[in-house]
């Protein structure tokens, strides 16, 4: 919808995303893990390190509480190219490990289900 987004913009985003990923350190939760064990349990060889962070869904803060998708098509959006923040094709490489980080009223079954979809396409 932001046709030229400005610094503002951009701040904006970041700030959520790395409020995203910090907030199993902010807040109490039963799924709750640090960042060193994503970083040290996913992938355990130093050198293949490399996370990338996407932030899905991306819907400007008009629309944020009008639109209600589901947890498959939230995860099913963190794979897709337009929702990286870095430039590159997800579809093209390969994963050793994978964690998605929900926030907000999502169970584990959800979650599981859209997993377990996910997998049946084979296209990751």
């Amino acid at each position: 919808e932001i046709t030229r987004p400005t610094y503002t913009n951009l701040n904006r985003l970041i700030a959520q995303i790395i409020s995203s990923i910090t907030a199993s350190l902010r807040f109490e939760g039963a799924l709750n893990v640090d960042l060193n064990e994503f970083q040290t349990n996913l992938v355990p060889y130093p050198r293949i390190h490399y996370p990338l962070a996407t932030y899905a869904p991306l819907v400007s803060a008009e629309r944020a509480n009008h639109e209600r998708l589901a947890v498959e098509e939230i995860t099913r959006c963190c794979f897709e190219p337009n929702n990286q923040m870095v430039k590159c094709d997800p579809r093209k490489g390969k994963y050793m490990a994978v964690c998605l980080l929900y926030r907000g009223d999502v169970v584990p079954k959800d979650v599981n289900a859209a997993i377990g979809q996910l997998k049946q396409t084979k296209s990751i």
